[in-house]
């Protein structure tokens, strides 16, 4: 397979075209192309020789949209299908303040958490930093979208098939180059990755000068509980989580947040909710509530909207920042996985 320039950072794009016998303007011409979706044919700024040179060695969209749907509340599933024939997905989320993009950062996913789709068949490989990169692209495309102030994208959550800090080289390019500014351009402020706490990766890119939301994958106050509903948490305790997140908020000053599926019968008990004040009080913190998705793989069941506000009263009486989110996209495969488990099965 052909290496892709998406891939590449300003940097090393001027460093590929002087080393091609080109000026070294002709990269802020491929850069700013290759951020709005074209491929080589359509950078008629370049001559047509040095276009099929381009061609000859490399890729420049390593992503393309196949299938997406719509649903009744303006919520969009993609299905992006990749080189190899692999495909993931991603939810585009409209709001007042404009579209949030849910991405995905693996083909698959070797967590398993008892609740997501994603990791049903396990992992197949890692994402690219360009073909994570190529998601945001492509939609912003769709949508009619330009570059910097003019992109449609306004907010990214890597939150989508696949575990961001296992896959830690290519997620941390992606996030340097989505915020290159001569590119898209989008703000690391306004990027949140999810991650279910891999610990030492945690402390990792407290030191990486990234300056993105921390989101961490809770889903139980209880270590036991939690092995249960996701088995990383045989390997990291919580108060392992929790010491990560104090060294990530000292390093960037940035507050974490902590998502919180709540599974009827298994975690949404004033139990659960008491507990979760008891280790959280007083932590530079926010709780997003989240209703079950509910896939059909595991029988796990959605609690009421009422119950998921009266656990959120709870906390907030408390003191603890807590939201439920809204929930989007029901009606269109919308929990992480779901569709590409549905496009996996059809295409047996």
């Amino acid at each position: 397979m052909k290496e892709c320039l998406l891939n590449f950072s300003y940097a090393e794009l001027e460093n590929l075209i002087l080393s091609l016998g080109e000026k070294k303007f002709r990269a802020g011409q491929i850069f700013r192309s290759l951020h709005l979706g074209l491929e080589f044919n359509d950078m008629t700024d370049l001559s047509k020789v040095f276009r099929e040179k381009l061609i000859e060695s490399y890729d420049a969209q390593p992503v393309r949209i196949i299938k997406h749907l719509q649903s009744v509340d303006g919520t969009m599933k993609f299905l992006f299908a990749l080189r190899d024939g692999n495909v993931v997905e991603g939810v585009l989320m409209k709001y007042n303040h404009g579209y949030s993009l849910c991405i995905s950062t693996q083909v698959g996913c070797r967590m398993r958490c008892v609740f997501c789709a994603s990791g049903l068949n396990g992992l197949v490989r890692n994402l690219e930093a360009g073909e994570i990169l190529g998601e945001v692209i492509c939609v912003n495309k769709f949508l009619g979208g330009a570059l910097g102030e003019n992109r449609k994208i306004i907010n990214i959550v890597l939150m989508g098939s696949g575990e961001p800090l296992d896959n830690y080289d290519n997620t941390v390019k992606f996030l340097r180059l989505v915020s290159e500014k001569n590119g898209i351009n989008i703000s690391q402020r306004n990027i949140s990755l999810s991650t279910s706490g891999i610990v030492p990766k945690m402390y990792e890119l407290a030191n990486e000068n990234v300056s993105v939301n921390l989101t961490i994958s809770l889903h139980s106050p209880f270590d036991e509980e939690r092995q249960k509903i996701m088995p990383i948490a045989k390997t990291y305790k919580i108060s392992q989580i929790l010491d990560a997140c104090s060294n990530y908020f000292e390093k960037t000053g940035r507050r974490y947040i902590f998502e919180y599926v709540l599974i009827k019968g298994e975690n949404d008990t004033s139990a659960h909710a008491e507990a979760l004040i008891s280790l959280l009080k007083g932590r530079p913190c926010h709780i997003n509530l989240i209703r079950l998705n509910e896939v059909k793989e595991n029988n796990l069941k959605s609690g009421t909207d009422k119950e998921a506000y009266r656990f959120m009263g709870v906390l907030e009486k408390a003191g603890l920042s807590a939201t439920v989110r809204r929930k989007m996209g029901e009606d269109i495969d919308g929990a992480c996985g779901q569709l590409r488990q549905r496009y996996l099965s059809e295409n047996e």
